[in-house]
Order: structure tokens, then C-alpha cells, then sequence
């Protein structure tokens, strides 16, 4: 799905756009012990709570493409026979009426989540009549397509932390009653994917909060496939093939040309709004590395490596290999963080055989917050 499609949908998550008329609910405890289910209508709400439902089942479709929001891809076999297709059909066609599925999906769900203390997971279901976008991307409502999903929210239960509260009737204040509150989702996902604007059966949109867990047991038993590893893992290994294959070729100069040239093709995309997805490709940072002189043995020892940690076909995502809003450079005891795109203030340098990182400070030096001179 693209940033676009995503945000139509997110969109529909609110009390005058939703189609949503109940919710189906499993609360359960630490221990994995189901609490509660239950099938509440929407409409039995009061308006606030109404619209914080429809607010978390909205946080579940939020975050970074390839980082939070990761597309999730059937093969033709799972969607032809396969247990773990078949019931999210189920769940999807029966808009979450059918209560053996129901329960099954909560099953599979408790039995794969690793998460401490108690946990909410809800379903809701929507058909959307989906308008026909005509020029200048105007939106009419004359089309016969009609979207029908479901959206899984895994929320965390906390308990709310005592705190001191006025009591206005008795002019006092006393401590709130402790409670326990629903936080925003941890884990998701959405079925089917809203690919070109209509249904694909195919694929499925998973969310994740943490950008260091993909929770592969959930994915396992849910959708039993493969997704890319963790956006956390994939910088650090994306770092550690880099800093193992360029050996004495890993400098300064070359680690920034990497970060230039990612962000350069981040800010290209950008400005061309392009729907699909920035990937990065393995050639690409080929490229970067030969044009900044690297030797030959080292840039095939990245392809090597390259192709033995991620594959030889796969692109990454450049948000998870960057931060384009921070350049760092960092010692065993000391770290400089310097803006982007003033990477030019820093260099490195060998002086009497000891090596130095130097850095331009011609004005506005302060140290704790005093201004000093530098003689």
C-alpha cells in the first residue's frame, strides 16, 4: 500500500466517515488467561468513547512505510489452501459475525503474543464504498466499488499511576481512584491490503509500533510468512556489512557519501510525489562506494556480504538505514551530533601519528551554556 492509500483509509476513523458498527474484543491477562470477550455496538457508546476506539484502531495504520507499516504478501498456494487465509477470509466476509471464527483468531493471537501484563485485542469491520478518483484527484462518489476489511488493534492494559486530584464539591484534593487504561497499539494489521484502491486478497498491511520488534511469532502463526527483519536490525546490519567489507576503505568521507546520496534519492522521491515506495538497492550503494574510490575486492565484498544477510534480490528501506535529520559521529567517550547538512564542519585527520576528529568552530561555541573564545 502507499502513503496515500493508507491515509484514505485512515481517514474513514472518524464518528461522521466510519461505516463501523461494532466492535468484537478479547481482554486478556499476564498469564494469557482470556478476561472478557465481548461484541459491543458503536452506537451504545457515548460519542468520546466512540471516538477513542475509532482513534486507536487509526493509530494502527499509522507510522513510517517499511518501518511500522509493512506490507505482509500471500503466496498464491496460501490464498488458493491454507488454513491461516482461510480464516482471515472468514473474518473479513462475514464482516466478524461468525463467532467460531472469532474465537479461533483469538486463540491463534493469545498463543503468539509475547507481551507483559494484560492486552486488549479488538476487531472492527467496515465496508467502504469506495468514490472514483477523477483529474486533480477529486474524489466522486459514483463507483460501484465497495472495500470490505477488518482491522486488528493488540493494545496494552496499564494501570493508571495515583495522582492527586481537586475535588471540587468538597474544596480538596485527593488521590483518583486507580484504573485500568487502554494504551495505544503495540502490534496490528489490516486485511485485505487496499492496493490501486480496491481489495487484494493477496497481501495484508502489518503494524508495528517499535521500530526494534516485528513480532515474528505473531506473523508466524497469523499469516505464516516471511516479513523483512526489524528496521533496527536492518541499520545495524546494514552498518556492520559496510564497516566488515570496506575494512580501511570505511572512512569519513565515504560513510558521508552513503548518507548524501540516500538522501539526495529521499529527497528526489519526495519532491517528484511518487506513490511507490523508496526502496535502496544494493547496486546503488555499489555505485556510491566505487565513485568515491573504493578499492574493487571491497565494494564485491559488500555485494557478498550484502547478499548473505538480506538476499540478493531485496531493496531496503532508506529510512531504516538513515536518520536524515542527524549526523553522528561518536567515540568511546565522546559524541558529535552535527546537522546534515553541515557534515562539511567535520573531518578527520592524523597529527604527530595521534588521529584527531576535527571540527570547525569559527563563532557561537558554548560549553554548559556559556559562551567561551577560542584563542
Amino acid at each position: 500500500m502507499t502513503e496515500k492509500e493508507t491515509a484514505e483509509i485512515r481517514r474513514r476513523f472518524r464518528p461522521d466517515k466510519s461505516n463501523i458498527t461494532f466492535l468484537r474484543a478479547c481482554y486478556v491477562n499476564e498469564k494469557r488467561e482470556v478476561i472478557s470477550e465481548f461484541h459491543q455496538p458503536l452506537s451504545s457508546m457515548q460519542e468520546q468513547e466512540r471516538e477513542n476506539f475509532l482513534t486507536l484502531i487509526k493509530r494502527t495504520l499509522s507510522g513510517t512505510q517499511g518501518r511500522n507499516l509493512i506490507d505482509i504478501t500471500f503466496a498464491t498456494q496460501q490464498v488458493a489452501d491454507s488454513e491461516e487465509h482461510s480464516l482471515l477470509m472468514k473474518l473479513r466476509d462475514s464482516g466478524l459475525d461468525d463467532d467460531e471464527a472469532v474465537h479461533l483468531f483469538f486463540q491463534k493471537a493469545i498463543g503468539s503474543i509475547n507481551m507483559e501484563g494484560d492486552y486488549l485485542i479488538f476487531l472492527a469491520c467496515e465496508s467502504y464504498d469506495v468514490p472514483t478518483r477523477k483529474m486533480q484527484d477529486i474524489l466522486e462518489d459514483d463507483s460501484p466499488n465497495v472495500f470490505s476489511y477488518f482491522v486488528c488493534s493488540i493494545c496494552p492494559v496499564k494501570m493508571s499511576k495515583p495522582v492527586l486530584s481537586y475535588n471540587h464539591t468538597q474544596n480538596e484534593f485527593h488521590n483518583c481512584n486507580i484504573n485500568w487504561l487502554v494504551s495505544p497499539p503495540e502490534l496490528g494489521f489490516m486485511f485485505p491490503s487496499f492496493d490501486d484502491r480496491t481489495a487484494n486478497i493477496y497481501n495484508a498491511l502489518f503494524y508495528t509500533h517499535g521500530s526494534s520488534e516485528n513480532h515474528q511469532e505473531f506473523i508466524d502463526t497469523v499469516f505464516h510468512t516471511e516479513i523483512p527483519m526489524a528496521a533496527d536490525e536492518q541499520k545495524e546490519t546494514f552498518n556492520s556489512i559496510l564497516r566488515e567489507a570496506l575494512d580501511d576503505d570505511c572512512s569519513l568521507g565515504v560513510i558521508q557519501a552513503v548518507h548524501d546520496q540516500i538522501c539526495e534519492m529521499m529527497e528526489d522521491h519526495k519532491s517528484s510525489k511518487e506513490e511507490e515506495p523508496l526502496t535502496v538497492s544494493k547496486q546503488a550503494v555499489k555505485n556510491v562506494l566505487s565513485s568515491c574510490g573504493v578499492a574493487e575486492a571491497h565494494v564485491d565484498a559488500f555485494e557478498e556480504k550484502f547478499n548473505q544477510e538480506f538476499g540478493a534480490d531485496t531493496d531496503l528501506t532508506p529510512q531504516n538505514l538513515i536518520n536524515v535529520k542527524r549526523f553522528e559521529v561518536c567515540t568511546p567517550d565522546v559524541t558529535i551530533q552535527v546537522k546534515p547538512e553541515r557534515k562539511d564542519l567535520v573531518e578527520t585527520r592524523t597529527i604527530d601519528g595521534i588521529k584527531y576528529i576535527l571540527i570547525r568552530a569559527d563563532e557561537g561555541v558554548e560549553v554548559n551554556g556559556v559562551d567561551i573564545h577560542i584563542s
